[in-house]
């Protein structure tokens, strides 16, 4: 079969209402990671591993033509170190040349930049705690509980506040009954990642890629408002359509935030590149990597970063891997199958 014809029978399977999502047409998708560039990687892995208490797995320099294809950075030089909590993977990122732009310091939670990782606490007040005596900045006024009359995030419990270069990152505790079943230990403060949340413009847009194209399922959905929806994303006004997308219910997840209001939230500069302090990265592998990317070479919804999918060293948590944008800009890493590192 032609490279046409599989990039056609693609957009078919992908338009069909009611078809099954392409991924799902072989096997499963797996969100395996989630990454971000830092400015100062001893002062993020610091910061992750003793507030955090994040787990450092991987230390390494990256660096050659194909991890400047992967990256779509030329000359691109960069120290990756990749960190586990609980069975969540966070890949960090300094590059050491070219440096990038640094972390806007006026971003706001409904910019379209937007992305974090929701922290999972078994005690939201001990974590708050926690976060004040090592002097975190807040981005919510503070622990926010969801209101009952929200059935499918009433008692959720959470709090927004950021990393040392401003990235946003979330803490969440779900009450008995919600989240999976292993955010219910008790064993240690912070338990792992349960999903990454990115802000976009049209939900039915976004389901068109994540869902229809590479085969997430959805595994939940609400609408939030009230005070302490306003409060937690520190949105005056603040009213989000929120959809999880999962390929498992003990696996990482993506959640779409589209503010329905306020809708002033900014687009995702156009020149945005890997080594900009904002950028963030979710690896997703997937055995039709190869077919995805002739897609995104193909038209929307995807566009080009990598020229081609590139092969790169251990230590990148990836064999094959290319990065693409979403039709609002967020960073996708499509890979053939994680590395053995």
């Amino acid at each position: 079969m032609s490279t046409r014809t599989i990039i056609a029978v693609l957009f078919v399977l992908a338009a069909a209402p009611g078809s099954a999502p392409v991924a799902a047409q072989s096997q499963p998708v797996a969100v395996h990671s989630v990454g971000m560039t830092v400015s100062d990687m001893d002062r993020a892995v610091t910061f992750y591993t003793s507030v955090l208490t994040f787990e450092k797995v991987a230390d390494v320099e990256l660096e050659g033509r194909e991890y400047e294809l992967l990256t779509g950075v030329f000359g691109a030089r960069s120290r990756v170190v990749r960190l586990r909590l609980g069975n969540e993977i966070l890949e960090l990122t300094e590059f050491l040349a070219p440096r990038g732009r640094p972390f806007p310091s006026d971003m706001r939670a409904n910019d379209l930049s937007f992305q974090h990782v929701a922290i999972i606490v078994s005690n939201m007040d001990a974590a708050y705690t926690r976060l004040r005596q090592f002097g975190v900045a807040h981005a919510s006024t503070g622990p926010q509980r969801l209101p009952d009359w929200n059935a499918n995030a009433g008692g959720i419990r959470a709090f927004y506040f950021r990393d040392p270069d401003g990235h946003f990152l979330e803490v969440l505790q779900f009450p008995s009954g919600k989240g999976a079943g292993r955010w219910q230990k008790i064993d240690r403060l912070f338990l792992g990642i349960d999903h990454t949340a990115i802000v976009v413009s049209d939900t039915a847009q976004s389901l068109r890629l994540y869902r229809d194209l590479l085969g997430l399922p959805i595994a939940g959905a609400s609408e939030n408002y009230d005070l302490e929806q306003e409060r937690l994303n520190n949105v005056f006004g603040a009213r989000l359509r929120i959809t999880t997308l999962r390929a498992a219910p003990e696996e990482l997840g993506i959640e779409l935030l589209e503010y329905l209001a306020p809708r002033d939230g900014r687009t995702v500069p156009v020149d945005l590149r890997a080594n900009d302090i904002v950028h963030w990265q979710t690896t997703i592998v997937t055995p039709l990597a190869e077919r995805l990317f002739d897609l995104a070479a193909s038209r929307p919804p995807f566009s080009l970063v990598s020229p081609r999918l590139a092969r790169v060293a251990p230590g990148a948590g990836v064999e094959t891997a290319a990065l693409v944008r979403d039709p609002d800009g967020h960073g996708l890493r499509i890979a053939a199958k994680p590395s053995a590192d």
